[in-house]
């Protein structure tokens, strides 16, 4: 048990839903706030929440859009976070194409107004996710977090390696514990609509044909959404040491390093949803990249962990929870 305040932002999100019950599990305060946009259904935020249920003191929800730099100063006057962690963004690499606007918002502004309430509210650890599409079009792998990564090719990749450079410099000018986690395709259960596998899923069951970019020539290293909560769930506690800079700031890929063939995916799923898909393969979409592969050697070192579970297990669950939550037979 302890009696440190967490304050998780996009706290009714996928990773932030599950990173919730497992921290007030683990005997934590937890402060959630979340805007509850419309980029995907808002009702599944709303079931998450109500999902969480009622912790009494030891669990508070409030709708507040972290680019209300007030709305945002007044939570951590009021709740005096000890730890927080930045999962509230806008996210999708596509819809960034489209919709720029709101990717500057929620992801450079509202990160930064992050930033500045904990400079002028000191927290023992800022963790904050960034993102594997920061890696580009990178050819050689696995990817490492010392590999060079300043060429994205869609501007929600940018804004993840901007909010990774607000950090550090807030971290050396202000002193401001700071971690970085650079997510390599989350999956699972009450996951977002938009993503691959939970769209497969919805016209799989409805019989409608499925789009399968670059022709399915793609790899992708899915990492299961407890493997991810485990990992930031050691981290909290563990505030980077200072380095020879006297910098206390680290990245760190969270990722299962199992790339799999886009292909052998949808053939896993179709398994565990029970139907095969009909498919229309098309070219490789603006913003998107051939592969991802995470290298998570800092992480086994620094942590004495590694994301193990794999697609097979990880996707039945997912096909579990769906068929259950949509009243599927």
């Amino acid at each position: 048990m302890t009696e440190k305040t967490v304050l998780v932002t996009g706290g009714a999100g996928f990773i932030g839903y599950h990173l919730t019950k497992k921290l007030l599990n683990d005997g934590y305060r937890i402060v959630s706030v979340d805007n509850m946009n419309d980029y995907y259904d808002p009702h599944l935020k709303e079931d998450r929440i109500r999902d969480i249920g009622n912790h009494g003191s030891s669990y508070v929800f409030i709708p507040v859009d972290i680019a209300d730099k007030e709305a945002l100063n007044q939570v951590f006057d009021q709740y005096q976070p000890d730890v927080v962690v930045n999962l509230a963004a806008q996210a999708g690499v596509r819809y960034s194409i489209d919709h720029p606007d709101s990717y500057i918002q929620s992801n450079i502004i509202g990160f930064y107004n992050i930033l500045e309430a904990c400079r002028h509210h000191p927290v023992e650890h800022l963790l904050f996710a960034s993102s594997s599409s920061v890696y580009g079009t990178r050819k050689t792998a696995p990817f490492r977090t010392t590999d060079f990564v300043d060429h994205p090719i869609s501007l929600y990749a940018a804004t993840k390696k901007s909010d990774e450079l607000m950090a550090y410099t807030y971290s050396h000018l202000y002193g401001i514990p700071a971690t970085g986690l650079r997510f390599f395709t989350v999956y699972g259960p009450f996951g977002r609509p938009d993503m691959a596998y939970f769209k497969f899923a919805n016209k799989m069951v409805k019989g409608e044909t499925i789009q399968v970019y670059n022709h399915g020539e793609m790899l992708r290293d899915f990492t299961y959404v407890d493997d991810i909560v485990e990992g930031i769930s050691r981290m909290i506690v563990c505030p980077p040491d200072e380095n020879e800079d006297g910098d206390r700031y680290k990245i760190y890929n969270i990722g299962n390093s199992h790339p799999v063939k886009l292909m052998d995916f949808i053939s896993i799923l179709e398994k565990a949803i029970g139907t095969e898909a009909k498919k229309e393969f098309l070219p490789m979409q603006p913003g998107d990249v051939y592969q991802t592969y995470a290298d998570v050697s800092e992480l086994e070192k620094d942590f004495d962990f590694k994301p193990k579970t794999t697609l097979e297990e990880g996707l039945t669950r997912f096909a579990a929870w769906f068929k259950a939550y949509y009243h599927l037979s």
